[in-house]
């Protein structure tokens, strides 16, 4: 259980880009299905009550925006939930990746000289933004980036550096999410002795109003007696530490047993 939480807080599933994340998940679940919307969905058992568990893959993220004639990358952020105000400072000066036509790359933002603005007058510096954000992959002209395989719209993230520490807590991006998957994950593949039908979904684009992925699962696959859709608590929610204690996900992961067991 901790090492598939560790494995799944690895990845990333920018809301709206998450297909890469699906293709792992198909891998480890057999029988698994993918439906048009990106959802990954599992059915265990058969007969009545059909029953419906539910996690939410992704996370809010960025994609390129543009690219300067100097081979920088300007950033627009995707997800309609945003947690507070300066959420986008996380990324000032921070490892990201870019995931391009070739593969994931890694880039850095970069931050403002010191040097060169020391000892400037006038106001105080306004807060980072993500119209501040500029990163460097290397690139020194646009066509260099584009030969990267980097287009617009490709999809950019944090560096994912998942760490332990502590009494087994972890400590990543959306670790609360990617937690509550991998429980999910491994209560799917414990063999449990389902009491009806229980269908398995790992779904898309929860953060955005309409929580396409989720409902997209309901008109194709119910209507449902019951909806479960767990969670995990956190702390310091939101940011690029933010951290689970494994000890609760591994306690999840049981319960889920108990619950598709009629438990």
């Amino acid at each position: 259980m901790e090492g598939l939480a560790f494995r799944f807080a690895s990845m990333t599933a920018v809301t709206g880009y998450e297909q890469a994340m699906g293709d792992s998940l198909l891998a480890l679940l057999p029988g698994s299905t993918r439906d048009r919307q990106g959802d990954v969905t599992l059915v265990l058992g058969h007969g009545a009550p059909r029953r419906l568990v539910a996690c939410a893959l992704d996370e809010v993220g960025y994609v390129v925006g543009g690219i300067t004639d100097a081979g920088y990358l300007t950033l627009r952020r995707v997800g309609a939930r945003v947690a507070y105000p300066l959420f986008d400072q996380q990324l000032e000066g921070q490892r990201v990746t870019v995931f391009g036509a070739r593969g994931a790359l890694p880039g850095v933002v970069a931050v403002r000289s010191v040097h060169l603005t020391r000892g400037r007058g006038g106001a105080p510096e306004a807060p980072f933004t993500v119209d501040n954000a500029y990163v460097d992959v290397g690139a020194t002209t646009r066509a260099e980036a584009e030969a990267l395989g980097i287009a617009l719209l490709a999809p950019l993230s944090l560096a994912k550096r998942p760490v332990v520490y502590g009494d087994r807590l972890l400590a990543a991006p959306a670790a609360g999410r990617r937690a509550t998957c991998a429980a999910l994950a491994a209560a799917a593949t414990a063999q449990p002795h389902v009491r009806g039908t229980v269908v398995v979904a790992f779904t898309v684009q929860s953060l955005y109003t309409s929580n396409a992925g989720l409902g997209a699962v309901k008109a194709l696959q119910g209507p449902f007696a019951e909806i479960k859709q767990p969670s995990l608590p956190t702390r310091y929610p939101d940011t690029a530490i933010e951290t689970v204690a494994l000890t609760d996900a591994a306690a999840l992961a049981r319960q889920l047993v108990a619950w598709m067991e009629g438990r």
